[in-house]
């Protein structure tokens, strides 16, 4: 008899448990349940971490069965949140790559009866996203900061850690970090006011720039590298900001003088030429186009600054560029002439396939950045077709964004969730440039968006793990006295 009950107590136990995480039955209604964050009918990539969310309302139970095939996994709420785990989440995807998860989600209030909503699917594509996001993470100020730094988040998991602090280095400013190519061995990155400067990083190399010479308005600002990794295409900018009593848009950014320059990594020296580098026009943005033969960036008409700020409107041109010869080519042309269309371009991006090439599209101005109007818009490279990214675009803010290595994922900034923070979204682009509805990035919980008072900004695809030491960064930057750059008239 003890025997008997020495066994019959464990099963009991474990039967009850077992019940416990067993979506009951439940009264089919006829409607989508609302999840924050919101994935319904979105497409993820295979390898991204478990995708957390809550019902938008209030729940005494809740469970949540994601299915796939013959494959399911029931995940009761805990504390209104389904945290499925990195285990499960990560057989799911093996079973789902190039179909679709389903999920049913089933709620129950206490003294009263289940039910069950509609199920929805989270699509999964075949082609994975790079291994990690790099991004700044500020609190949405205007000229004071306190903590800001740069990170790198393993897109698989929830692991973010510091690529630098500002707190090794005086507190300082630090802004537009940028990869060869998605290269996390090849990065640059500027600091401003104490130990300002601009560092770069080649494979196990630092180097402190000094990129401040005569022949320029300002240091070098806005990167972007020439494939080969001997090229940095850059701004440079006369850039001021204001405040508006009565707007939409809390600030304005603008500048009163730019032009584009290449700096040549190995030579430490900076060419330029008079089409991007004129006193009658604003040229800013650089991107370089994968085969390094093209430099596209922005380009306005000169204007008085800031009585014309409403004015100004930026055209996405391009040059073609020579890197044997470091030449650039005889005439710019124009791909998109906004001031036509009473628009304004900025943060142009191409697909490293070279087939796409996505920018904001705003108002005016060039630092859309806090301009509401301000949207996603994809070109055809082939046929110059332009049109706008509709379901990627809000009634708030769209605006920096960058393509994965295999040209199938974009990710962007967006003030969507409350009009303040910028948070990363994801969206998957087809070889025709169709995209999916986008879906925020997965964090452990389900309300960690909720209560991070910074912005994520300049987020960008890494292939791998940005391996130097955040000590050895910081040591170049307090103590070298850095390399003077020289301007050279080719």
């Amino acid at each position: 008899m003890k025997q008997y009950i020495f066994l019959f107590v464990p099963l009991l136990a474990i039967c009850l448990w077992a019940c416990s995480n067993q979506a009951p039955e439940g009264c089919q209604v006829d409607r989508l349940p609302v999840i924050e964050p919101d994935y319904v009918g979105v497409t993820i990539p295979p390898n991204i971490a478990p995708l957390r969310f809550a019902m938008a309302d209030s729940i005494e139970e809740a469970y949540a069965v994601f299915a796939v095939g013959d494959f399911s996994e029931t995940v009761k709420a805990s504390k209104g949140e389904f945290g499925i785990s990195e285990t499960a989440w990560k057989k799911i995807l093996k079973q789902a790559v190039g179909q679709s998860i389903a999920v049913t989600i089933t709620t129950k209030e206490k003294g009263g009866e289940a039910v069950r909503y509609l199920s929805f699917k989270i699509n999964v594509a075949e082609e994975p996203i790079d291994s990690y996001l790099a991004y700044r993470l500020i609190e949405p100020g205007y000229e004071l900061w306190s903590a800001m730094g740069i990170y790198q988040r393993n897109l698989s998991n929830f692991a973010q850690t510091p690529i630098l602090e500002n707190k090794l280095t005086g507190e300082n400013c630090m802004n537009c970090h940028s990869f060869c190519m998605q290269n996390p061995a090849q990065m640059v990155f500027h600091t401003r006011a104490k130990y300002a400067g601009t560092t770069l990083i080649d494979g196990k190399k630092i180097e402190r720039l000094n990129t401040k010479n005569p022949e320029t308005i300002s240091n070098l600002v806005y990167p972007s590298w020439h494939p080969s990794g001997k090229y940095i295409a850059f701004s440079v900018n006369s850039t001021k900001q204001s405040f508006h009593i009565n707007d939409p848009n809390r600030i304005e950014v603008f500048d009163e003088a730019s032009d584009v320059v290449v700096y040549d990594v190995g030579k430490h020296e900076i060419v330029s030429d008079s089409l991007i580098f004129s006193f009658s026009s604003f040229e800013t943005f650089p991107t370089f186009s994968p085969d390094g033969k093209t430099l596209y960036f922005c380009s306005a008409k000169a204007l008085p600054m800031p009585q014309s700020f409403r004015e100004v409107r930026y055209s996405l041109c391009s040059i073609a560029f020579d890197a044997e010869s470091r030449r650039f080519g005889d005439k710019v042309d124009t791909l998109y002439q906004a001031d036509t269309e009473g628009k304004s371009v900025s943060f142009p991006r191409v697909s490293p396939d070279g087939k796409l090439l996505v920018f904001t599209l705003s108002a005016y101005g060039n630092f859309s950045i806090w301009h509401k109007d301000a949207d996603l818009y994809i070109v055809d490279l082939q046929t110059k077709e332009v049109k706008p990214l509709d379901i990627l675009n809000s009634d708030d803010v769209e605006s920096y964004h960058s393509w994965s290595s295999n040209s199938r994922w974009l990710v962007f900034s967006s003030r969507r969730l409350d009009g303040l923070y910028t948070r990363p979204f994801f969206a998957h682009i087809d070889e025709q440039g169709k995209a999916s509805k986008p879906f925020l990035l997965p964090q452990k919980s389900a309300e960690y968006y909720t209560f991070l008072m910074k912005s994520f900004n300049i987020p960008e695809f890494i292939k791998g793990k940005v391996e130097v030491e955040s000590s050895a960064l910081s040591a170049k930057i307090r103590d070298d006295k850095g390399i003077d750059l020289k301007f050279v008239k080719e």
